[in-house]
């Protein structure tokens, strides 16, 4: 079930902003930062979630930090011998650690995954062992991760940037 679109003014934009740039300060801070009153400022916020605009707030791990330098995105095509069910492919995917994200998606692959190691040494380990035993495996396609780019999103840069 989707929920309508909400109507965001300049201010529930420029709070999804800032959040989506760092999600830890409190409604107070952010509040000071963007000229409102820490009420008004967690109403809003509150409001916000509970239209589903904010789903969660998340850290990220600079994964390079903890060792792990290579990022492989995975085309991955199911076999049709077998018929194996995209759910016990799933759900054997999302339980090997080094897999981050599982997307089922249409076009070429059937899955796109998202694959972490500590170096293309460590990958190659994970494909062999852990990837290609997967169930209904057909073929794959690896693309490691050069540089990433990080962009505005829909909300577009703060105004003036």
């Amino acid at each position: 079930m989707s929920l309508p679109p909400v109507d965001l003014d300049d201010i529930d934009r420029a709070i999804l902003r800032a959040l989506a740039a760092d999600a830890t300060p409190g409604a107070g801070a952010l509040g000071r930062r963007l000229g409102l009153s820490q009420p008004a400022t967690w109403r809003r916020i509150r409001r916000l979630e509970e239209a589903g605009v904010l789903a969660g707030r998340r850290v990220e791990v600079d994964r390079a930090a903890l060792g792990f330098g290579v990022t492989v995105f995975l085309g991955i095509r199911l076999a049709t011998r077998g018929r194996v069910s995209h759910e016990d492919f799933e759900r054997a995917a999302c339980a090997i650690p080094e897999v981050q994200v599982v997307q089922h998606v249409l076009g070429l692959f059937d899955y796109r995954l998202r694959v972490v190691a500590r170096d293309l040494v460590d990958f190659e380990r994970v494909l062999r062992r852990r990837i290609m035993t997967l169930p209904g495996v057909g073929s794959l396609e690896a693309n490691v991760v050069l540089t990433e780019e990080r962009r505005p999103g829909p909300l577009g840069p703060p105004p003036g940037a």
